[in-house]
């Protein structure tokens, strides 16, 4: 019976040190990354895993010494790998799904020159393929907690709306992870709001990382290497977020030849290639998307449909420089844009643009650096033509940011890694400008500037064979700082009684509000054998950077708020406990984590906010406490013919503001106490294929109106004073999928047809409500035309998205 293993785990880390606890401050502040004085007890091997095919890279491969297979690594995004060794001659193991494992003999010859470990691609016709995230019991053996990685061909296999593979709509099926409706690709993870989430594409944050309002992700699938998603705890090189660190990275393109892949879908179409750019040490990817339903609006014969204007389109590209045998340079680009347009009288549009850059250097064969710099702009506009109303509302706001990490390799029990990170943000002043002869008066707010400037290490240390800890600290300092104004209030700034005494000037750079904030996290494993271990963490995050929005879902036109003098930044305290087992030689996982997560300084909206036109956003919100508990189960088979994954998680999420609910406490919308999620995927031959997945979720909480009111003629919902006492229905959806591909490898064209039916059995998910009089019974009745009014009763009318919605899409590559 054959078998492939595949080796994955992109974050493990290659630093080593000798240290006290005493020196660690000083390590911290950059000293030891300048010494050549570390006694070197261990020799580190370093090389680089290609595909023999085309020369491109293999990034997560598994290398390991065949006799001490506790001591192996991955390779990185690049597909290099340093690994240490004892004894030479020594026989090592280089191991990729689809790929011949290769081992060789190293001696103390291989150190000299470069080495290039080429990998041959295998029959895939295998009686069996394992799949691991490292070596085949690395799962068990890994530090992270609540961390998950899934492999961008899983992603690929499951069924999607519209038939657009969808990267953020995956994670969804995850344990801890919780969608925000139906047809959206806002995620919930563990009691936190979507804005608690940082998205991030090489390294640079996306804002809003949607595409139409939410129904698909910013992604090109075709463009991706791989994706982390971090929920517990993350690394001290990462901060700014309380819930979440969702990592991309575009792949490097292949140094051999053109290669291309592509899909031609029922709403859109896509195409990838990459390639040599110079040299087979320069090489290039590039990828675009675009959407074409504005162009089935038009055929229709309705004037109120063919008016209308509906896409998106987003273009990314990444090019990547080998300088020298120790110099990387990369270089990543991404714009997306959106608009809704209805019959020239509505317009609504968003982009995102980022660019990153990263410089990696071999020190020494112990000893490493990155830097790397990005930019990230968000817009977003609205335009309503009205004689009356008329107006065009519009924003901007941008992040730019630099970072540099030193990692050290000391030896196989020891490593660490330090560095820095410097980040402004800049959000300039909302603005509507009202057309001629218009009612609405102009406003303009005023600019919002931070700075936030963060030092950080850490460090892994096998204390035993079984015990280990992984420890890091984090220390950021924040800055609002000019150009801006703030106002004085005779009262408490959230109540709707003060009034304005007097305004602040500041002037450019000026300092307005300081916060700094620690925040340490460490985590333990004990491992019990290869198949079993137990894993505990704590974590701490600050977020200065947060959204006041009425939605569950999240809306392009969300407020963002910078932290200030009044708004603190929040904070977040999570401690988990997880067992992971593994059984049957690791073809099956099992794992249950627990979390409690404690939240300060959270904001919420006061009853009857108005956040868009406004320029005094501080008197909208309150500002209050919260907290969020649960416990993920996951089982994964990773062998045969048939794979996937079931996933359930019950939680809690619960806050307590001033103000709200008379003090006491109170769900947020997003808290859903149960969750399952199914993913299965069957392999019939070389060339079927089929996937399956199935949601069931807790319908969200809301807060349904108790009557209605009369004003100037107009009929007002009157809420209770308790919020979010209400909840929609359960949601519960199927999704199925049929794939068929040409098995015929020899053919330098291959095509695959993918037949996807989304909301199998037509279950009606609410996507939002109303709240009105219902006549006749009736919530389509629209007037005389429907008869006189017999009945008159006041009722919530839902709105249902995708019923049935099957789909095509039919992929390439050459």
């Amino acid at each position: 019976m054959k078998r492939l293993v595949l080796g994955y785990n992109p974050y493990l880390c290659s630093m080593r040190l000798t240290a006290k606890p005493s020196n660690f401050l000083l390590i911290f502040l950059f000293i030891l990354p300048f010494s050549e004085l570390i006694a070197q007890e261990n020799r580190v091997f370093s090389a680089q895993v290609l595909d023999v095919t085309n020369s491109s890279p293999l990034p997560g491969a598994s290398v390991y010494w065949e006799n001490d297979v506790s001591s192996g690594v991955v390779s990185e995004i690049d597909g290099t790998f340093q690994i240490g060794v004892k004894t030479l001659p020594a026989r090592l193991v280089v191991s990729f799904i689809g790929f011949e494992t290769s081992i060789r003999v190293i001696t103390s010859k291989d150190f000299d020159k470069p080495q290039r470990f080429f990998l041959k691609p295998e029959d895939l016709s295998l009686d069996e393929i394992i799949i691991q995230e490292t070596n085949p019991d690395q799962s068990v053996r890994n530090m992270e907690t609540g961390k998950a990685t899934v492999p961008i061909a899983t992603i690929k296999n499951i069924p999607a709306l519209f038939g657009e593979v969808d990267l953020l709509r995956s994670l969804q099926l995850l344990p801890g992870v919780q969608t925000a409706g139906e047809g959206t690709t806002g995620l919930f993870v563990r009691g936190g709001s979507a804005d608690q989430n940082l998205v991030q594409l090489d390294g640079a944050p996306i804002y809003n990382p949607s595409h139409f309002f939410g129904f698909f992700s910013v992604f090109n699938p075709d463009a991706l290497d791989q994706v982390e998603l971090y929920k517990g705890n993350m690394p001290a090189s990462f901060g700014g977020r309380l819930s979440a660190l969702i990592d991309v990275s575009l792949r490097e393109g292949n140094n051999e030849q053109i290669h291309g892949e592509g899909g031609i879908g029922t709403i859109s179409s896509r195409l990838t290639l990459d390639g040599p750019l110079f040299s087979e040490k320069s090489t290039f990817v590039i990828s675009g998307r675009r959407t074409y339903a504005d162009m089935f609006l038009k055929l229709s014969n309705d004037p109120d449909i063919n008016n209308n204007k509906l896409n998106f389109h987003d273009l990314s590209g990444k090019l990547s420089f080998r300088l020298s045998e120790r110099d990387k340079l990369t270089v990543s680009s991404y714009q997306g844009s959106d608009f809704l347009g209805l019959d020239d009288e509505f317009g609504l549009g968003w982009t995102n643009w980022i660019s990153s850059a990263q410089w990696s250097r071999n020190i020494s064969d112990k000893l490493f650096f990155d830097l790397e710099g990005y930019h990230s702009m968000y817009n977003y506009r609205v335009e309503f033509d009205d004689p009356d109303n008329g107006f065009e509302w519009k924003n901007n706001l941008s992040e730019s940011g630099m970072k540099g990490i030193w990692t050290l390799l000391k030896s196989d029990a020891l490593q660490t890694y330090w560095g820095f990170q410097s980040q402004f943000y800049h959000f300039a002043p909302i603005r509507l400008v009202p057309s001629e002869n218009s009612n609405i008066d102009p406003l303009a707010t005023s600019p919002k500037n931070g700075v936030l400037n963060s030092l950080f290490a850490g460090m892994t240390y096998e204390i035993t064979p079984k015990l280990s800890t992984e420890v890091g600290l984090r220390w950021g300092f924040y800055n609002q700082i000019g150009k801006g104004v703030d106002y004085l209030y005779d009262g408490g700034v959230s109540d709707p009684a003060s009034s304005i005494i007097d305004s602040v000037n500041y002037k450019s750079f000026e300092n307005i509000q300081f916060y700094q904030g620690l925040e340490p996290r460490v985590a333990f494993r004990y491992l019990f054998n290869d198949e079993f271990s137990i894993k505990a963490a704590y974590n701490r995050n600050f977020q200065y950077v947060q959204i006041a929005s009425n939605s569950s879902a999240g809306l392009p036109i969300d407020r963002w708020i910078l932290a200030g003098t009044y708004v603190p930044p929040i904070r977040a305290d999570q401690i988990s406990l997880g067992l992971f087992r593994n059984f049957d030689n690791n073809r099956w996982e099992f794992s249950v984590e627990g979390y409690y997560k404690d939240f300060k300084n959270i904001i919420d909206l006061r009853n009857g906010a108005q956040i868009l036109f406004t320029d005094k956003i501080e008197t909208e919100i309150l500002k209050g406490n919260g907290w969020a508990y649960g416990t993920e189960f996951m089982l994964r088979k990773n062998v045969g013919k048939t794979t996937g994954w079931l996933a359930y998680t019950w939680s809690r999420s619960w806050r307590k503001t001033p103000g709200v609910s008379e003090g006491l406490k109170y769900n947020p919308r997003y808290d859903r106490p149960h969750d399952v999620t199914l993913v299965l995927n069957h392999e019939f031959s070389p060339s079927w294929s089929a996937g399956l997945t199935f949601i069931y979720t807790t319908g969200q909480a809301v807060s349904f109106p108790i009557g209605l009111y009369n004003v100037d003629l107009q009929s007002v919902p009157l809420y209770s004073k308790y919020r979010n006492e209400d909840r929609f229905p359960d949601y519960h959806r199927m999704d199925a999928s049929v794939t068929w591909k040409n098995a015929d490898k020899g053919r330098k064209w291959k095509g695959s047809w993918n037949f996807s039916i989304y909301n199998l059995y037509g279950r009606k998910n609410p996507f939002a409500y109303e709240f009105r009089e219902i006549y006749n019974d009736n919530i389509k009745y629209s007037g005389a035309e429907d008869g006189p009014i017999v009945t008159s009763r006041q009722g919530v009318v839902m709105t249902y998205l995708f019923t049935f919605l099957p789909s095509i899409t039919y992929n390439f590559q050459f």
